[in-house]
């Protein structure tokens, strides 16, 4: 298939696919799906071999976002029945973070609802930082506060923060219809602010919420732009009492063709496969294990997950090694940008490959044709929508925020 070898080899070489090959593989029939794995499992395997690396979520402040992105279950005017409280103590956050360290997690990730952090949200999560960083040597700390204000992505870096997280979400042009109180430019310029600061960006999209397969690519090929170290997929859990309750429109197919498609366009990031795994992906997780390098353990800010025990299993059963805490996840041109104080800026060398053709937080929502012949016009059609699998949108009632052991 002249298609996927010619995206094995630009992978390999971490060279931009073209929008038309990007395409062709959202567009790949049923009976390709499994080469289309192997393919992009070739460039998975040889940035970061059969390692996954374990993220946890602490939810530090949920619900009572006065933002209204339709795809979370947080938003104002939401009437998901979510937890709700307001900021965890540091204590309380460590010993959250805890469960999810001693379950092989590496990195954890500090999130909280809201447009943005005020300067005293910033002190709170630095202390946080502290707390977990006090008891657990090495571990890595992301926060998602949202829209992030001039010099505070430099205060979390001085407090110890490793990253930052901030999602495109969906394409530029499509962006006004998911979310009317802030802009697609404002989640760029935050982005932006976390690079400047030193931080590794942390960066992806949410799939299934009615976007077409060019508003995937022109995503896709936007956080290309960006060059985050980590991308993470989320694919959107329909949420009863959120705008796009009845958006089911993924299936394990399509999630695994999504997933190849970000793998080949930025092929030596962390491609972290984020909330809805369980909703869509369902049995064919293990599968995507060939795709990305890393998941979340347990649940998520305000949906159940898998059972952290069981995610272990998973891992080990398809073959696949839980990355070490000592083990560095990046590449070592990326890497060593980032051990520089570069963060995982623009650059110009060291990035997801060659760029010449290219607060609302992290919340999880949460075709056909042939392979063979040429790219340049793929056969793109609408896929399938998934049978509602409502049964398994489990809302939170454990971990954060509440008297029950987390799930990790």
């Amino acid at each position: 298939m002249d298609l996927l070898n010619t995206l094995v080899d630009k992978g390999l070489r971490r060279e931009l696919p073209t929008r038309e090959e990007a395409l062709a593989v959202l567009a790949t029939s049923d009976d390709d799906l499994l080469d289309v794995v192997a393919a992009a499992g070739k460039v998975r395997r040889h940035w970061f071999g059969r390692r996954v690396k374990l993220n946890y979520l602490v939810n530090l402040k949920s619900g009572l976002c006065p933002e209204d992105c339709s795809y979370c279950s947080q938003r104002l005017g939401s009437t998901a029945g979510i937890l709700k409280y307001t900021w965890l103590k540091p204590d309380e956050a460590s010993k959250a973070a805890a469960a999810g360290l001693a379950g092989g997690a590496k990195r954890v990730c500090l999130v909280a609802s809201g447009r943005g952090p005020t300067d005293r949200d910033v002190d709170r999560v630095a202390g946080t930082i502290k707390a977990i960083k006090d008891q657990n040597e090495g571990v890595e700390v992301c926060a998602c506060l949202g829209l992030l204000s001039d010099g505070q992505a430099e205060r979390l870096r001085e407090a110890g923060a490793d990253a930052y997280n901030h999602n495109l979400n969906t394409s530029e042009a499509t962006y006004g219809e998911i979310t009317t109180t802030h802009t697609y430019a404002d989640r760029v310029d935050t982005v932006q602010k976390a690079h400047a600061a030193g931080l590794s960006a942390c960066s992806g999209l949410i799939a299934g919420m009615g976007e077409s397969d060019e508003d995937l690519i022109d995503v896709v090929f936007s956080l290309r732009e960006l060059d985050p170290d980590s991308v993470p997929v989320n694919f959107l859990i329909p949420f009863e009492g959120t705008p796009l309750a009845k958006e089911w429109n993924l299936t394990p197919q399509r999630c695994l063709r999504i997933l190849a498609m970000v793998r080949f366009v930025c092929p030596d990031v962390e491609v972290r496969i984020a909330g809805g795994r369980e909703v869509h992906l369902r049995s064919m997780q293990p599968l995507a294990l060939n795709l990305a390098n890393s998941i979340f353990l347990g649940d998520y800010l305000t949906s159940e997950g898998q059972a952290g025990k069981a995610d272990l299993e998973m891992i080990a059963d398809a073959g696949f090694e839980v990355e070490g805490a000592g083990e560095v996840t990046l590449p070592q041109h990326r890497a060593d940008v980032a051990a520089a104080g570069g963060g995982c800026g623009s650059h110009e060398s060291a990035g997801c490959g060659s760029h010449e053709g290219a607060g609302c937080g992290s919340h999880e929502s949460a075709g056909c044709g042939s392979v063979c012949g040429s790219a340049a016009e793929p056969a793109v059609s609408e896929p399938a929508a998934s049978e509602a699998r409502t049964d398994l949108v489990a809302v939170r009632r454990r971990g954060a925020g509440t008297d029950l052991a987390p799930n990790a």
